[in-house]
């Protein structure tokens, strides 16, 4: 079963990694960088800051730690665990995949962007439901974003996809842990300053 998978994931890689234009290649290849992102970073810390001025600390702290577990996770012990080649490392794509701009480490699965998008996008929806409510777009940003290591030729589909779960699911349990925090936090020290999640 697993064989069988593995040969799905490889046939959509291939699929998927041909749908090209030539024009697309630099807008990919700068959408899946990170530093293009920061104003986005920013201004979702200002979200954060300007409609939680309580509970500002907690939230940032937690949106830290989901992004630093979902990116050691699956890039220091998934990826040298598993050892799942990158496509783009298989020698039996070499004259099949377009890697348009370099191949990164050697294994790919999980994917750290996705892990790392889509737990950002996850917990700025535990986040935003008090207050902000239009946190969804992010889960498309973190497709966007996903996508783009297909595309380049870096990841598998599957790779794809299992960070994004991992990724959710870390930030549900960063969230769940935030809420114990503030209420452990509350018992010892009192309310001022801290409301619970």
């Amino acid at each position: 079963m697993i064989e069988q998978i593995k040969q799905w994931d490889e046939a959509l890689f291939l699929f998927l990694n041909q749908q090209h234009a030539a024009w697309l290649d630099p807008v990919m290849l700068a959408l899946t960088g990170r530093y293009i992102w920061i104003p986005l970073y920013l201004y979702l810390l200002y979200l954060i800051i300007r409609h939680y001025p309580s509970e500002r600390v907690w939230y940032i702290l937690g949106l830290i730690l989901t992004i630093i577990l979902a990116d050691q996770l699956t890039s220091s012990f998934m990826k040298p665990f598993f050892e799942r080649l990158r496509p783009c490392h298989d020698a039996r794509w070499d004259e099949l995949i377009r890697n348009y701009a370099g191949c990164g480490g050697r294994y790919g699965f999980a994917s750290s962007h996705a892990a790392n998008t889509f737990a950002l996008a996850a917990f700025m929806q535990k986040v935003g439901k008090k207050r902000l409510r239009s946190m969804g777009w992010l889960f498309a940003w973190a497709g966007l974003v996903s996508y783009t290591r297909i595309y380049l030729g870096v990841h598998y589909p599957m790779d794809v996809l299992v960070g994004a779960v991992l990724g959710i699911l870390l930030a549900w349990l960063v969230w769940w842990m935030t809420g114990m925090g503030k209420r452990l936090w509350q018992a010892r020290f009192g309310t001022a300053g801290i409301n619970t999640p």
